[in-house]
């Protein structure tokens, strides 16, 4: 949940953050002198300067187009390991359910999933300082706990109160948008990413801190500032990275009030956590701040700044913007939906399980649009090879192109058609006119053919967490709105990277619903 699902708002606001726009500028500047070519050789020849050039523009390429090629790469490979280059990294694909299997058995010296997230968010010139091991693992089994168990096993007492945060927040929000009688138009990424900040700070930091109106806004910054700096700092020379990167450092507001809000929680966690061994009572408390502390090592306690540098590190949410969009593109779901919450929302809140309808249909938006196309990212801290002799490189990647396995006909029956009950038990379903997998499965299932959660040892420990937080959103919309798109033939991503981005200005229309008596 928290390295495989990055979004940022863009455009960026010129009155929140104008130093967003400088950022830019740097990026378009360095993106023409990054090659080493121009620091390591004094005589270029012609020939050369154009093939280097050739390369440049191609990888330039898979900065605005990368799902494209991606897909075009996993529809030649036959199966087989295909390169990438971006500009700042190589990075190898692995199509099959074999070469999947030996990324994934790989030690985390070999091929580290935290080197990879390393080398996307900078930390050291992102995180106010921070610098992350290269593996999971050293220090790092708290937090696994934390959210693999801790957050999992607490699901239930979550629910009924991001429920009620959702259904006030989504009115507040509304409340300040355009209106044509009971019709409300609203841009709906901007009011989602609200949600997904406000949500995810009640889960990770506690009712107090969510209430914090400046630690809220500079939340609702971080991870936007983060990926586009961290965006900056990679594609420049590595020569010239410190010096940039520092500067840029300097200017992250919303990463500096997001630390100093958490030092005087976490310094008074810690003292209950003290004063609790003494013998004395203390309040009670559920949240990621406490389990990280609970879970630290014991022979070598965590200090409040480390405590901070791991909750930094999973504030990285994700959207579900084409979830309601889909919801949206087909309105034939929408009845089933009700009819599923109406009669079993009840037993969810209390249990954290069930909703088998809305469980598949956000499976089926997800696996058509997914955030991202690439999945299992590994980079290589030492030399590796894979079974068919392709090396790949220390600082190089491994990964595997999940958007691509998306729609790959051997996995999905029609692959290219939405079925929003596709993952449903067909014995439950009332009408068999929707297309279905022959195994039902469930969103947070993972698998070689759905890899939005990673895969085997180190597949995603928050995804039942992501799961249930989706599904409050979801269904608090769909039992409390009718909407559509204002504009469903529109464009509504940006693609970078391997990232599709939800367009901000993108609106849709929300109308009250008038409960019957």
């Amino acid at each position: 949940m928290l390295v495989d699902s990055f979004t940022f708002s863009w455009p960026p606001s010129p009155e929140r953050d104008p130093v967003l726009f400088g950022g830019i500028a740097c990026l378009i500047s360095i993106l023409l002198f990054s090659h080493p070519l121009w620091t390591k050789q004094k005589h270029i020849s012609v020939s050369r300067i154009l093939q280097v050039l050739k390369k440049r523009l191609l990888t330039w390429h898979y900065l605005i187009n990368g799902p494209q090629l991606i897909r075009e790469g996993y529809e030649r490979s036959d199966g087989e390991p295909f390169e990438i280059h971006a500009p700042d990294v190589r990075m190898v694909f692995v199509p099959s359910p074999k070469y999947i299997k030996e990324i994934d058995n790989a030690p985390d010296t070999v091929l580290s999933l935290n080197g990879a997230a390393k080398h996307m968010l900078q930390p050291l010139y992102t995180m106010n300082g921070f610098n992350w091991f290269d593996r999971r693992g050293v220090e790092g089994v708290g937090f696994v706990r934390t959210l693999r168990t801790l957050l999992t096993n607490n699901i239930p007492q979550l629910i009924p109160d991001l429920g009620v945060l959702v259904r006030t927040r989504w009115a507040e929000l509304l409340s300040k948008k355009t209106t044509t009688g009971d019709t409300i138009y609203a841009p709906v990424y901007p009011i989602m990413m609200d949600l997904v900040v406000l949500l995810n700070a009640r889960s990770l930091f506690g009712e107090e801190l969510s209430k914090d109106k400046k630690f809220m806004t500079s939340a609702l910054s971080y991870v936007e500032q983060t990926l586009l700096n961290a965006e900056i700092v990679k594609l420049l020379p590595k020569a010239l990275a410190p010096l940039v990167g520092g500067l840029l450092r300097r200017f992250l507001d919303s990463h500096k009030i997001f630390f100093e809000s958490l030092v005087p929680a976490t310094e008074q966690r810690i003292k209950e956590k003290n004063l609790k061994n003494l013998g004395h009572s203390v309040p009670k408390r559920a949240d990621c701040i406490q389990w990280i502390i609970e879970t630290a090592p014991k022979q070598n306690p965590w200090s409040v700044e480390r405590v901070i540098y791991e909750l930094m590190a999973i504030w990285f949410g994700l959207t579900i913007v084409y979830v309601i969009h889909d919801l949206c593109l087909h309105p034939e779901y929408v009845k089933p939906l009700r009819r599923e919450l109406e009669t079993s929302y009840e037993e969810f809140e209390r249990t954290g399980q069930g909703l088998p309808l809305l469980d598949s249909f956000i499976k089926e938006s997800a696996r058509l649009t997914p955030v991202e196309s690439m999945s299992v990212r590994r980079c290589a801290l030492q030399p590796f090879s894979l079974s068919d002799g392709t090396k790949i490189n220390v600082g190089e990647w491994a990964c595997a192109p999940s958007g691509a396995i998306n729609i790959d006909p051997q996995y999905y029956p029609s692959p290219e058609e939405f079925s929003g009950f596709r993952f449903v038990d067909s014995a439950i379903l009332s009408s068999a006119a929707s297309t279905t997998q022959p195994k039902p499965s469930k969103l947070t299932d993972v698998d070689h053919s759905f890899l939005m959660w990673g895969v085997g040892r180190m597949a995603c420990p928050g995804r039942y967490y992501a799961s249930a937080f989706m599904k409050v959103v979801v269904a608090q919309l769909i039992m409390n709105y009718d909407i559509e798109l204002v504009k469903p033939d529109a464009a509504r991503w940006i693609s970078w990277r391997v990232a599709k981005i939800p367009r901000p200005w993108t609106k849709l229309a929300f109308t009250p619903r008038k409960r019957e008596h």
